[in-house]
Protein backbone atom coordinates (compact mmCIF):
# COMPACT_ATOMS: atom_id res chain seq x y z
CA UNK A 1 0.00 0.00 0.00
CA UNK A 2 2.67 2.38 0.72
CA UNK A 3 4.77 1.64 -2.45
CA UNK A 4 1.65 2.41 -4.25
CA UNK A 5 0.65 5.64 -2.89
CA UNK A 6 4.43 6.94 -2.48
CA UNK A 7 4.79 6.40 -6.59
CA UNK A 8 0.91 7.41 -7.19
CA UNK A 9 2.02 10.73 -5.61
CA UNK A 10 5.69 11.03 -7.86
CA UNK A 11 3.27 10.54 -10.34
CA UNK A 12 1.39 13.14 -9.23
CA UNK A 13 3.59 15.46 -8.78
CA UNK A 14 5.38 14.74 -12.15
CA UNK A 15 2.05 15.39 -13.83
CA UNK A 16 1.51 18.60 -12.08
CA UNK A 17 5.08 19.81 -12.30
CA UNK A 18 5.23 19.00 -15.72
CA UNK A 19 2.06 20.82 -16.35
CA UNK A 20 2.53 23.94 -15.07
CA UNK A 21 6.16 24.24 -16.23
CA UNK A 22 4.70 24.64 -19.90
CA UNK A 23 2.79 27.23 -18.71
CA UNK A 24 -0.20 25.58 -20.72
CA UNK A 25 -3.69 24.17 -19.94
CA UNK A 26 -5.09 21.54 -22.15
CA UNK A 27 -8.31 22.67 -23.39
CA UNK A 28 -11.56 20.10 -23.50
CA UNK A 29 -12.93 19.58 -26.91
CA UNK A 30 -16.56 21.83 -27.54
CA UNK A 31 -18.49 21.93 -30.26
CA UNK A 32 -17.40 23.94 -33.28
CA UNK A 33 -19.35 26.06 -32.75
CA UNK A 34 -17.28 27.67 -29.80
CA UNK A 35 -13.96 27.19 -28.12
CA UNK A 36 -12.28 24.93 -26.40
CA UNK A 37 -13.17 24.98 -22.26
CA UNK A 38 -10.51 24.99 -19.45
CA UNK A 39 -11.18 26.15 -15.76
CA UNK A 40 -9.16 28.88 -14.81
CA UNK A 41 -8.37 30.65 -11.60
CA UNK A 42 -7.33 33.95 -11.69
CA UNK A 43 -4.39 35.79 -10.36
CA UNK A 44 -4.97 38.66 -8.05
CA UNK A 45 -4.04 42.42 -7.91
CA UNK A 46 -3.05 44.20 -5.04
CA UNK A 47 -5.44 47.66 -5.21
CA UNK A 48 -5.62 50.77 -2.11
CA UNK A 49 -9.49 50.98 -2.79
CA UNK A 50 -11.71 47.89 -3.85
CA UNK A 51 -13.32 48.15 -7.10
CA UNK A 52 -17.30 47.92 -6.30
CA UNK A 53 -19.92 47.65 -9.52
CA UNK A 54 -22.33 51.09 -9.51
CA UNK A 55 -25.31 51.21 -8.92
CA UNK A 56 -26.17 52.44 -12.07
CA UNK A 57 -23.53 52.92 -15.15
CA UNK A 58 -23.77 55.19 -18.26
CA UNK A 59 -23.42 53.03 -20.89
CA UNK A 60 -26.61 52.42 -20.29
CA UNK A 61 -27.43 55.82 -21.97
CA UNK A 62 -26.87 55.75 -25.36
CA UNK A 63 -23.95 57.14 -27.03
CA UNK A 64 -24.87 61.25 -27.73
CA UNK A 65 -26.37 61.57 -31.13
CA UNK A 66 -24.85 60.93 -34.77
CA UNK A 67 -22.75 63.48 -36.12
CA UNK A 68 -24.52 64.70 -39.60
CA UNK A 69 -22.76 63.13 -42.76
CA UNK A 70 -22.28 66.37 -44.42
CA UNK A 71 -20.28 67.85 -41.88
CA UNK A 72 -16.47 66.84 -42.01
CA UNK A 73 -15.22 66.31 -38.09
CA UNK A 74 -11.62 65.81 -37.22
CA UNK A 75 -8.66 67.69 -35.78
CA UNK A 76 -5.41 69.57 -37.07
CA UNK A 77 -3.16 67.86 -35.34
CA UNK A 78 -2.58 64.79 -32.69
CA UNK A 79 -3.63 65.42 -29.01
CA UNK A 80 -2.55 63.03 -26.21
CA UNK A 81 -5.02 63.79 -22.85
CA UNK A 82 -3.70 62.25 -19.67
CA UNK A 83 -6.13 61.37 -17.03
CA UNK A 84 -4.39 60.82 -13.13
CA UNK A 85 -5.71 58.89 -10.72
CA UNK A 86 -4.32 57.31 -7.35
CA UNK A 87 -4.18 54.18 -9.01
CA UNK A 88 -2.86 54.73 -12.65
CA UNK A 89 -2.11 57.74 -15.00
CA UNK A 90 -3.55 57.21 -18.78
CA UNK A 91 -2.61 58.42 -21.70
CA UNK A 92 -5.02 58.65 -24.69
CA UNK A 93 -4.66 59.86 -28.59
CA UNK A 94 -7.06 61.69 -30.69
CA UNK A 95 -5.35 59.58 -33.26
CA UNK A 96 -7.97 56.93 -33.81
CA UNK A 97 -9.26 57.79 -30.16
CA UNK A 98 -6.47 54.96 -28.63
CA UNK A 99 -4.65 54.49 -25.33
CA UNK A 100 -1.18 55.26 -25.60
CA UNK A 101 -0.26 54.82 -22.09
CA UNK A 102 -1.30 52.76 -18.54
CA UNK A 103 0.92 53.03 -15.96
CA UNK A 104 -0.06 51.12 -12.77
CA UNK A 105 0.99 53.65 -9.85
CA UNK A 106 1.10 50.45 -6.95
CA UNK A 107 2.72 48.24 -9.02
CA UNK A 108 6.14 48.67 -10.16
CA UNK A 109 8.18 47.26 -13.21
CA UNK A 110 11.88 45.59 -12.64
CA UNK A 111 13.41 49.07 -12.78
CA UNK A 112 10.85 50.23 -9.94
CA UNK A 113 8.94 52.36 -12.28
CA UNK A 114 5.47 52.71 -12.59
CA UNK A 115 4.11 49.24 -14.21
CA UNK A 116 3.30 50.07 -17.84
CA UNK A 117 0.92 47.46 -19.41
CA UNK A 118 0.11 48.76 -22.94
CA UNK A 119 2.72 46.82 -24.49
CA UNK A 120 5.45 49.07 -26.63
CA UNK A 121 5.14 46.53 -29.47
CA UNK A 122 1.72 48.07 -30.03
CA UNK A 123 3.14 51.87 -31.02
CA UNK A 124 6.17 49.78 -33.33
CA UNK A 125 3.05 48.04 -35.29
CA UNK A 126 0.69 50.88 -35.28
CA UNK A 127 -2.53 49.37 -33.77
CA UNK A 128 -2.77 50.57 -30.69
CA UNK A 129 -5.18 48.82 -27.73
CA UNK A 130 -8.69 50.40 -27.77
CA UNK A 131 -7.93 50.80 -32.29
CA UNK A 132 -11.64 49.24 -34.05
CA UNK A 133 -11.69 46.37 -36.35
CA UNK A 134 -14.88 45.26 -38.08
CA UNK A 135 -16.59 42.64 -37.03
CA UNK A 136 -16.00 39.03 -36.77
CA UNK A 137 -19.23 36.98 -37.57
CA UNK A 138 -17.73 33.42 -37.55
CA UNK A 139 -14.12 32.05 -37.61
CA UNK A 140 -11.27 34.58 -36.27
CA UNK A 141 -9.60 36.07 -39.51
CA UNK A 142 -5.84 36.83 -39.36
CA UNK A 143 -4.62 40.18 -38.45
CA UNK A 144 -3.84 42.70 -41.07
CA UNK A 145 -1.63 45.26 -39.92
CA UNK A 146 -1.91 47.44 -43.14
CA UNK A 147 -5.66 47.20 -42.98
CA UNK A 148 -6.05 48.29 -39.58
CA UNK A 149 -3.49 51.40 -39.75
CA UNK A 150 -5.20 52.32 -42.94
CA UNK A 151 -8.42 52.33 -41.59
CA UNK A 152 -10.38 55.74 -41.14
CA UNK A 153 -11.33 54.30 -37.74
CA UNK A 154 -7.68 54.22 -36.35
CA UNK A 155 -5.38 56.55 -39.05
CA UNK A 156 -7.86 59.94 -38.34
CA UNK A 157 -7.36 62.09 -36.44
CA UNK A 158 -10.50 62.96 -34.00
CA UNK A 159 -12.64 65.36 -32.35
CA UNK A 160 -11.86 65.73 -28.61
CA UNK A 161 -14.02 66.86 -26.23
CA UNK A 162 -11.89 66.23 -23.10
CA UNK A 163 -9.05 67.71 -21.40
CA UNK A 164 -6.21 66.39 -18.72
CA UNK A 165 -7.65 65.50 -15.97
CA UNK A 166 -6.58 64.89 -12.21
CA UNK A 167 -9.52 62.67 -10.55
CA UNK A 168 -9.81 62.41 -6.94
CA UNK A 169 -10.90 59.48 -5.27
CA UNK A 170 -14.84 59.47 -5.96
CA UNK A 171 -14.22 62.55 -8.84
CA UNK A 172 -15.32 61.51 -12.63
CA UNK A 173 -14.44 62.76 -15.73
CA UNK A 174 -15.06 61.90 -19.73
CA UNK A 175 -13.28 61.99 -22.42
CA UNK A 176 -14.97 62.01 -25.74
CA UNK A 177 -13.29 61.65 -29.55
CA UNK A 178 -15.23 62.14 -32.47
CA UNK A 179 -14.43 61.66 -36.28
CA UNK A 180 -16.92 62.08 -39.40
CA UNK A 181 -14.84 61.86 -43.03
CA UNK A 182 -18.22 63.99 -44.44
CA UNK A 183 -19.37 61.39 -46.59
CA UNK A 184 -20.39 58.36 -45.15
CA UNK A 185 -18.36 57.40 -42.07
CA UNK A 186 -19.31 59.01 -38.84
CA UNK A 187 -17.58 57.37 -35.74
CA UNK A 188 -17.51 58.30 -31.96
CA UNK A 189 -16.27 56.56 -29.19
CA UNK A 190 -16.47 58.13 -24.95
CA UNK A 191 -14.61 56.94 -22.02
CA UNK A 192 -15.72 57.76 -18.45
CA UNK A 193 -13.49 57.56 -15.78
CA UNK A 194 -13.78 57.51 -11.76
CA UNK A 195 -10.74 58.31 -9.45
CA UNK A 196 -10.29 55.23 -7.30
CA UNK A 197 -11.27 52.73 -9.90
CA UNK A 198 -9.66 50.63 -12.29
CA UNK A 199 -12.70 49.83 -14.04
CA UNK A 200 -14.30 52.86 -16.20
CA UNK A 201 -16.94 53.04 -18.64
CA UNK A 202 -16.83 52.95 -22.82
CA UNK A 203 -19.49 53.77 -25.63
CA UNK A 204 -18.28 53.38 -28.70
CA UNK A 205 -21.03 54.34 -32.08
CA UNK A 206 -19.60 53.74 -35.82
CA UNK A 207 -22.06 54.77 -38.32
CA UNK A 208 -21.64 54.12 -42.34
CA UNK A 209 -23.79 55.75 -44.70
CA UNK A 210 -26.36 56.43 -41.77
CA UNK A 211 -26.61 52.67 -40.82
CA UNK A 212 -24.66 51.17 -38.01
CA UNK A 213 -21.67 49.02 -38.01
CA UNK A 214 -20.84 46.06 -35.90
CA UNK A 215 -16.80 46.87 -34.64
CA UNK A 216 -14.82 45.31 -32.31
CA UNK A 217 -12.23 47.08 -29.81
CA UNK A 218 -8.74 45.66 -29.45
CA UNK A 219 -6.29 45.18 -27.10
CA UNK A 220 -2.42 44.37 -27.45
CA UNK A 221 -0.53 42.50 -28.44
CA UNK A 222 0.09 40.75 -25.53
CA UNK A 223 -0.34 42.79 -21.85
CA UNK A 224 2.65 44.72 -20.64
CA UNK A 225 6.09 44.81 -21.39
CA UNK A 226 8.00 41.37 -19.66
CA UNK A 227 11.00 40.60 -21.07
CA UNK A 228 12.68 37.27 -21.54
CA UNK A 229 14.32 37.24 -18.55
CA UNK A 230 11.40 38.48 -16.35
CA UNK A 231 9.48 35.41 -18.06
CA UNK A 232 12.53 32.79 -17.49
CA UNK A 233 12.81 34.06 -13.86
CA UNK A 234 8.37 34.13 -13.26
CA UNK A 235 6.74 30.70 -12.90
CA UNK A 236 3.31 30.18 -15.27
CA UNK A 237 3.59 33.63 -16.28
CA UNK A 238 2.20 32.63 -19.79
CA UNK A 239 -0.35 35.30 -21.34
CA UNK A 240 -4.12 34.71 -23.34
CA UNK A 241 -7.72 35.09 -23.06
CA UNK A 242 -10.10 34.47 -20.54
CA UNK A 243 -14.06 34.42 -21.04
CA UNK A 244 -17.14 33.88 -19.29
CA UNK A 245 -19.79 32.14 -20.98
CA UNK A 246 -23.13 31.58 -18.97
CA UNK A 247 -21.43 29.91 -16.04
CA UNK A 248 -18.65 28.38 -17.69
CA UNK A 249 -15.17 29.78 -17.62
CA UNK A 250 -13.27 29.93 -21.25
CA UNK A 251 -9.35 29.71 -21.24
CA UNK A 252 -7.10 30.32 -24.92
CA UNK A 253 -3.34 29.98 -24.07
CA UNK A 254 -1.41 31.97 -26.58
CA UNK A 255 0.95 28.45 -26.29
CA UNK A 256 -2.25 26.32 -27.14
CA UNK A 257 -3.22 28.56 -29.38
CA UNK A 258 -5.82 27.01 -32.31
CA UNK A 259 -7.67 29.64 -34.42
CA UNK A 260 -11.11 27.41 -34.85
CA UNK A 261 -11.07 27.14 -30.80
CA UNK A 262 -10.36 31.23 -29.68
CA UNK A 263 -13.72 32.69 -30.77
CA UNK A 264 -16.23 32.79 -27.66
CA UNK A 265 -20.04 33.78 -27.85
CA UNK A 266 -22.52 35.28 -25.36
CA UNK A 267 -19.16 35.63 -23.03
CA UNK A 268 -20.56 38.01 -19.73
CA UNK A 269 -16.82 39.46 -19.78
CA UNK A 270 -13.33 38.63 -21.64
CA UNK A 271 -9.89 39.32 -20.93
CA UNK A 272 -6.36 39.54 -22.03
CA UNK A 273 -4.80 38.48 -18.85
CA UNK A 274 -1.45 37.20 -17.59
CA UNK A 275 -0.72 35.74 -14.06
CA UNK A 276 -0.97 39.19 -12.20
CA UNK A 277 -2.77 41.62 -14.98
CA UNK A 278 -5.41 42.21 -17.29
CA UNK A 279 -7.69 44.01 -19.59
CA UNK A 280 -11.12 43.07 -18.80
CA UNK A 281 -13.69 43.87 -20.78
CA UNK A 282 -18.05 44.06 -19.98
CA UNK A 283 -20.06 43.79 -23.33
CA UNK A 284 -22.81 47.06 -23.12
CA UNK A 285 -25.49 44.26 -23.53
CA UNK A 286 -26.37 41.09 -21.58
CA UNK A 287 -23.73 39.31 -23.66
CA UNK A 288 -21.28 39.90 -26.29
CA UNK A 289 -18.67 37.30 -28.01
CA UNK A 290 -14.57 37.59 -27.84
CA UNK A 291 -11.71 36.28 -30.07
CA UNK A 292 -7.85 36.08 -29.65
CA UNK A 293 -6.14 36.83 -32.63
CA UNK A 294 -2.70 35.56 -33.54
CA UNK A 295 -0.47 37.43 -36.08
CA UNK A 296 2.93 35.98 -36.93
CA UNK A 297 5.56 38.41 -37.26
CA UNK A 298 9.53 37.83 -37.65
CA UNK A 299 9.88 38.98 -34.26
CA UNK A 300 7.54 35.98 -33.00
CA UNK A 301 3.30 35.30 -32.89
CA UNK A 302 1.56 38.67 -31.92
CA UNK A 303 -1.77 38.31 -29.85
CA UNK A 304 -4.72 40.74 -29.76
CA UNK A 305 -8.50 40.34 -27.96
CA UNK A 306 -11.33 41.50 -29.88
CA UNK A 307 -14.24 42.13 -27.80
CA UNK A 308 -17.85 42.97 -29.36
CA UNK A 309 -20.30 45.93 -28.13
CA UNK A 310 -17.85 46.88 -25.17
CA UNK A 311 -19.40 49.01 -21.99
CA UNK A 312 -17.16 48.91 -18.98
CA UNK A 313 -13.11 48.13 -19.11
CA UNK A 314 -11.23 47.03 -16.09
CA UNK A 315 -7.52 47.37 -16.78
CA UNK A 316 -5.07 46.27 -13.59
CA UNK A 317 -4.00 43.72 -11.48
CA UNK A 318 -5.59 40.77 -10.85
CA UNK A 319 -6.09 41.34 -6.84
CA UNK A 320 -8.47 38.60 -5.63
CA UNK A 321 -10.70 41.18 -3.14
CA UNK A 322 -10.92 43.66 -5.87
CA UNK A 323 -12.06 41.66 -8.22
CA UNK A 324 -14.16 40.14 -6.21
CA UNK A 325 -15.88 43.16 -5.20
CA UNK A 326 -16.11 44.11 -8.84
CA UNK A 327 -18.55 41.26 -9.43
CA UNK A 328 -19.65 39.48 -12.66
CA UNK A 329 -17.61 36.62 -11.29
CA UNK A 330 -14.44 38.05 -12.49
CA UNK A 331 -12.32 37.12 -9.67
CA UNK A 332 -12.03 33.29 -11.80
CA UNK A 333 -9.33 35.33 -13.36
CA UNK A 334 -6.74 34.33 -10.49
CA UNK A 335 -6.33 30.99 -11.27
CA UNK A 336 -6.70 29.38 -8.29
CA UNK A 337 -7.15 26.24 -10.28
CA UNK A 338 -8.91 22.85 -9.85
CA UNK A 339 -8.61 23.19 -5.88
CA UNK A 340 -9.48 26.83 -5.87
CA UNK A 341 -12.13 26.53 -2.65
CA UNK A 342 -8.69 25.28 -0.87
CA UNK A 343 -6.94 27.86 -2.50
CA UNK A 344 -9.24 30.41 -1.19
CA UNK A 345 -9.29 29.35 1.91
CA UNK A 346 -5.71 29.23 2.36
CA UNK A 347 -5.53 32.91 0.80
CA UNK A 348 -7.89 33.76 3.28
CA UNK A 349 -5.79 32.94 6.32
CA UNK A 350 -2.73 34.14 5.17
CA UNK A 351 -4.24 37.32 4.57
CA UNK A 352 -5.48 37.42 7.98
CA UNK A 353 -1.88 36.27 9.23
CA UNK A 354 0.02 38.98 7.14
CA UNK A 355 -2.27 41.73 9.03
CA UNK A 356 -0.50 40.64 12.13
CA UNK A 357 2.98 39.81 10.82
CA UNK A 358 3.19 42.46 7.86
CA UNK A 359 5.61 40.15 5.86
CA UNK A 360 4.57 37.45 3.03
CA UNK A 361 7.61 35.65 3.86
CA UNK A 362 6.88 35.00 7.34
CA UNK A 363 3.48 35.01 6.83
CA UNK A 364 4.04 31.87 4.53
CA UNK A 365 5.98 30.51 7.63
CA UNK A 366 3.38 30.88 10.00
CA UNK A 367 1.12 29.60 7.65
CA UNK A 368 3.14 26.07 7.27
CA UNK A 369 3.05 25.92 10.83
CA UNK A 370 -0.77 26.36 11.31
CA UNK A 371 -1.34 23.56 8.96
CA UNK A 372 1.25 21.48 10.35
CA UNK A 373 -0.81 22.02 13.66
CA UNK A 374 -3.77 20.92 12.68
CA UNK A 375 -2.60 17.91 10.70
CA UNK A 376 -0.80 16.79 13.41
CA UNK A 377 -3.38 14.21 14.56
CA UNK A 378 -3.74 12.73 10.61
CA UNK A 379 0.30 12.58 10.64
CA UNK A 380 0.48 10.83 14.08
CA UNK A 381 -2.02 8.76 12.75
CA UNK A 382 -0.30 7.75 9.86
CA UNK A 383 3.31 7.60 11.14
CA UNK A 384 2.14 5.23 13.81
CA UNK A 385 -0.18 3.15 11.38
CA UNK A 386 3.39 2.58 9.12
CA UNK A 387 5.47 2.00 12.14
CA UNK A 388 2.58 -0.60 12.94
CA UNK A 389 2.86 -2.40 9.67
CA UNK A 390 6.67 -1.86 9.94
CA UNK A 391 7.00 -4.37 12.97
CA UNK A 392 4.44 -6.54 11.37
CA UNK A 393 7.11 -7.13 7.95
CA UNK A 394 8.93 -10.20 9.31
CA UNK A 395 5.64 -12.00 9.73
CA UNK A 396 4.30 -10.55 6.59
CA UNK A 397 7.23 -11.87 4.66
CA UNK A 398 6.83 -15.49 6.16
CA UNK A 399 3.27 -15.58 4.93
CA UNK A 400 4.61 -14.59 1.42
CA UNK A 401 7.15 -17.29 1.89
CA UNK A 402 4.76 -20.13 3.14
CA UNK A 403 2.21 -19.58 0.22
CA UNK A 404 4.57 -18.97 -2.59
CA UNK A 405 2.35 -20.09 -5.23
CA UNK A 406 -0.42 -17.53 -4.34
CA UNK A 407 0.17 -15.43 -7.70
CA UNK A 408 -0.89 -18.21 -9.51
CA UNK A 409 -2.86 -20.19 -6.97
CA UNK A 410 -6.54 -18.58 -6.21
CA UNK A 411 -7.15 -21.09 -3.40
CA UNK A 412 -3.54 -20.13 -1.91
CA UNK A 413 -4.45 -16.25 -2.45
CA UNK A 414 -7.59 -16.22 -0.49
CA UNK A 415 -6.01 -18.26 2.59
CA UNK A 416 -2.98 -16.11 2.90
CA UNK A 417 -4.89 -13.01 2.64
CA UNK A 418 -7.19 -14.67 5.20
CA UNK A 419 -4.13 -14.95 7.55
CA UNK A 420 -3.24 -11.61 7.03
CA UNK A 421 -6.09 -10.22 7.50
CA UNK A 422 -6.41 -12.12 10.90
CA UNK A 423 -2.68 -10.94 11.88
CA UNK A 424 -3.71 -6.97 10.98
CA UNK A 425 -7.14 -7.62 12.80
CA UNK A 426 -4.76 -8.99 16.20
CA UNK A 427 -1.82 -6.42 16.18
CA UNK A 428 -4.29 -3.74 15.83
CA UNK A 429 -3.16 -2.33 12.12
CA UNK A 430 -5.32 -0.80 9.46
CA UNK A 431 -3.78 -1.63 6.66
CA UNK A 432 -4.94 1.79 4.73
CA UNK A 433 -4.51 3.67 7.88
CA UNK A 434 -0.77 4.83 7.05
CA UNK A 435 -2.34 6.06 3.30
CA UNK A 436 -5.78 7.87 3.94
CA UNK A 437 -4.64 10.48 6.24
CA UNK A 438 -1.90 11.29 4.05
CA UNK A 439 -4.05 11.95 1.07
CA UNK A 440 -6.36 13.87 2.68
CA UNK A 441 -3.69 15.97 3.08
CA UNK A 442 -3.15 16.27 -1.07
CA UNK A 443 -5.54 18.92 -1.84
CA UNK A 444 -5.06 21.36 0.57
CA UNK A 445 -0.92 21.08 -0.60
CA UNK A 446 -2.17 21.81 -4.25
CA UNK A 447 -4.66 24.43 -2.78
CA UNK A 448 -1.42 26.60 -1.66
CA UNK A 449 0.87 25.65 -4.52
CA UNK A 450 -2.40 27.25 -6.91
CA UNK A 451 -2.35 29.77 -4.27
CA UNK A 452 1.21 31.24 -4.09
CA UNK A 453 1.40 30.99 -7.48
CA UNK A 454 -1.34 33.15 -8.48
CA UNK A 455 -1.93 35.88 -5.89
CA UNK A 456 -0.30 38.98 -6.76
CA UNK A 457 0.38 39.76 -2.98
CA UNK A 458 3.57 37.60 -3.52
CA UNK A 459 4.79 39.38 -6.62
CA UNK A 460 7.91 41.42 -5.98
CA UNK A 461 7.55 40.69 -1.87
CA UNK A 462 10.52 40.11 0.02
CA UNK A 463 11.14 38.06 2.48
CA UNK A 464 14.78 38.31 3.59
CA UNK A 465 18.18 38.64 2.81
CA UNK A 466 18.88 37.47 -0.53
CA UNK A 467 15.19 36.69 -1.43
CA UNK A 468 13.49 39.77 -2.55
CA UNK A 469 10.76 38.05 -4.39
CA UNK A 470 8.73 35.31 -3.39
CA UNK A 471 7.27 34.79 -6.76
CA UNK A 472 10.50 34.01 -8.83
CA UNK A 473 13.11 31.31 -8.00
CA UNK A 474 15.51 32.00 -5.74
CA UNK A 475 18.65 33.19 -7.90
CA UNK A 476 21.25 30.99 -5.47
CA UNK A 477 18.91 27.74 -5.61
CA UNK A 478 19.88 27.58 -1.75
CA UNK A 479 16.18 27.00 -0.89
CA UNK A 480 15.40 24.46 -2.91
CA UNK A 481 18.68 22.50 -1.85
CA UNK A 482 18.22 23.10 1.52
CA UNK A 483 14.78 21.51 0.78
CA UNK A 484 16.15 18.74 -0.55
CA UNK A 485 18.13 18.08 2.02
CA UNK A 486 15.64 18.24 4.76
CA UNK A 487 13.63 16.00 2.42
CA UNK A 488 16.22 13.44 2.58
CA UNK A 489 16.49 13.91 6.60
CA UNK A 490 12.47 13.57 7.03
CA UNK A 491 12.05 10.44 4.91
CA UNK A 492 15.26 8.93 6.93
CA UNK A 493 13.46 8.90 10.52
CA UNK A 494 9.55 8.11 8.57
CA UNK A 495 8.90 4.27 9.79
CA UNK A 496 8.49 2.73 6.22
CA UNK A 497 6.87 -1.04 5.61
CA UNK A 498 8.99 -1.13 2.29
CA UNK A 499 11.66 -3.97 1.98
CA UNK A 500 15.54 -2.16 1.88
CA UNK A 501 15.91 -2.12 -1.56
CA UNK A 502 12.06 -0.45 -2.11
CA UNK A 503 13.34 1.80 1.01
CA UNK A 504 16.37 3.01 -1.15
CA UNK A 505 14.89 3.37 -4.42
CA UNK A 506 12.89 5.87 -2.48
CA UNK A 507 15.57 8.45 -1.05
CA UNK A 508 15.99 8.96 -4.54
CA UNK A 509 12.89 11.16 -3.87
CA UNK A 510 14.32 13.89 -2.25
CA UNK A 511 16.50 14.66 -5.12
CA UNK A 512 13.86 14.33 -7.88
CA UNK A 513 11.86 17.21 -5.88
CA UNK A 514 15.49 19.51 -5.40
CA UNK A 515 15.18 19.39 -9.49
CA UNK A 516 11.65 20.13 -9.53
CA UNK A 517 11.68 22.97 -7.65
CA UNK A 518 14.90 25.04 -8.49
CA UNK A 519 12.75 26.84 -10.80
CA UNK A 520 9.37 27.32 -9.09
CA UNK A 521 8.39 30.45 -6.60
CA UNK A 522 10.72 31.03 -3.84
CA UNK A 523 7.66 31.40 -2.14
CA UNK A 524 6.59 28.18 -2.68
CA UNK A 525 10.17 26.61 -2.34
CA UNK A 526 10.11 28.43 0.92
CA UNK A 527 6.33 26.66 2.23
CA UNK A 528 7.88 23.24 1.44
CA UNK A 529 11.05 23.89 3.12
CA UNK A 530 9.26 24.94 6.36
CA UNK A 531 7.02 22.10 5.97
CA UNK A 532 10.17 19.44 5.78
CA UNK A 533 11.83 21.32 8.79
CA UNK A 534 8.78 21.02 10.89
CA UNK A 535 7.98 17.84 9.79
CA UNK A 536 11.54 16.68 11.04
CA UNK A 537 10.44 18.25 14.47
CA UNK A 538 7.12 16.60 14.26
CA UNK A 539 8.97 12.92 13.45
CA UNK A 540 11.71 13.28 16.02
CA UNK A 541 8.42 13.82 18.77
CA UNK A 542 6.31 11.06 17.05
CA UNK A 543 9.26 8.58 17.11
CA UNK A 544 9.68 9.35 20.58
CA UNK A 545 6.04 9.40 21.70
CA UNK A 546 5.59 5.80 19.89
CA UNK A 547 8.79 4.36 21.54
CA UNK A 548 7.58 5.60 24.79
CA UNK A 549 4.30 3.97 24.79
CA UNK A 550 5.97 0.64 22.95
CA UNK A 551 8.48 0.60 26.11
CA UNK A 552 5.52 1.36 28.71
CA UNK A 553 3.51 -2.13 27.00
CA UNK A 554 6.71 -4.25 27.32
CA UNK A 555 7.33 -3.10 30.64
CA UNK A 556 3.72 -3.91 31.92
CA UNK A 557 1.80 -6.23 30.05
CA UNK A 558 3.35 -8.86 28.11
CA UNK A 559 2.26 -8.59 24.76
CA UNK A 560 0.72 -11.81 23.47
CA UNK A 561 1.57 -13.35 20.56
Amino acid sequence: MEKRLLLAIVLSFAVLFGYQLLFQKKAADVPASGPAVTETTIPAPVSAAPVSTPEKTAPDKPVPGSVPASKAIGAPGEIKTKIDTSLYQAVWSNKGGVLVSWKLKKHLDEAKQPLELVPKAAETIGVLPFALLEDISSAPPALDYAALQASPMNASLYETSGTDAVLKDGDSAELRFRFSDGKDLEVEKSYTFTGGRYDFQIAVRVLRGGKPVETRLLWGPGIGNPTAEDQKKSFGAGGGMTAMASTNTYRVDEAKYKPEQSLINFTTWSAYDDNYFCALFLPAGDAGSAALLRKDVEAGPRFYLAVSRPGRAFIGPKDFEVLTAFGHNTKKLVRFGTFGIFAEGLFAVIKAVHKVVPNWGWSIIILTLIIKIIFFPLTYSSTKSMAKMAELQPKIKSLRNKYKNAKRDIAQRRMMNEEMMKLYKENGVNPAGGCLPMLIQIPFFFGIFSMLRAAIEFRHSPWMLWIGDLSVRDPYYVTPILMGITQFISQKMTPTSADPAQARMMLIMPVIMTIFFMNFQSGLVLYWLTSNVLQIGQQYLMNRMIQKKKSELNNGKPRKK
